[in-house]
């Protein structure tokens, strides 16, 4: 951790602004409760995915930036709390100095995954559309799961039923 944790002050205005801060591995979600336990304002980007959980397809909410989260801070703010946050690992910055984050893209992160709507759980015999690859824009029947981040596919290819095995990033159910 900086020892200077202060931002910059070139300007004189007192607004507050977004700024990264870096989590120790694994604790993103913790910094995050432990930071608005303080009163501090968060935001950690979330999508919903599928994986395979103890041998079972599950929907889980994962953070779209492993290991950070955004903090809105002014210069009035007491940053000090923030070196012996459980979970936090620094503010991320140059020079030790903290780097401002426009607040033009995290609004734009918050407008897109409020608008992202998890995908519903795979079955076997589900028309699905490959939307990346070789296989791009082309329809196939989801035939099961292989291993947490693949699937495995049935295609229709030179007229003959094919297995494909594919992301599961790569695909998403096919409208009816």
């Amino acid at each position: 951790m900086s020892s200077s944790l202060t931002p910059e002050q070139p300007q004189c205005s007192q607004k507050s602004a977004w700024y990264l801060i870096q989590c120790k591995p694994r604790q993103d979600e913790r910094a995050e409760e432990n930071l608005l336990r303080q009163g501090y304002t968060c935001y950690r980007p979330q999508h919903t995915r599928e994986r395979l959980l103890r041998g079972l397809r599950q929907m889980v909410e994962e953070s779209l930036f492993p290991g950070y989260l955004f903090i809105q801070l002014s210069q009035l703010d007491n940053w000090g709390p923030l070196r012996s946050t459980r979970g936090v690992s620094r503010v991320v910055g140059f020079g030790n100095q903290p780097l401002a984050v426009s607040p033009d893209l995290i609004e734009r992160l918050q407008q897109r995954c409020s608008a992202v709507l998890p995908e519903q759980l795979l079955e076997s015999g589900d028309r699905v559309r490959i939307n990346q690859g070789p296989f791009a824009e082309l329809d196939a029947i989801f035939l099961s799961m292989d291993g947490n981040e693949r699937v495995v596919l049935l295609m229709n290819i030179l007229h003959r039923e094919q297995k494909v095995r594919a992301p599961l990033s790569s695909i998403r159910k096919a409208e009816e």
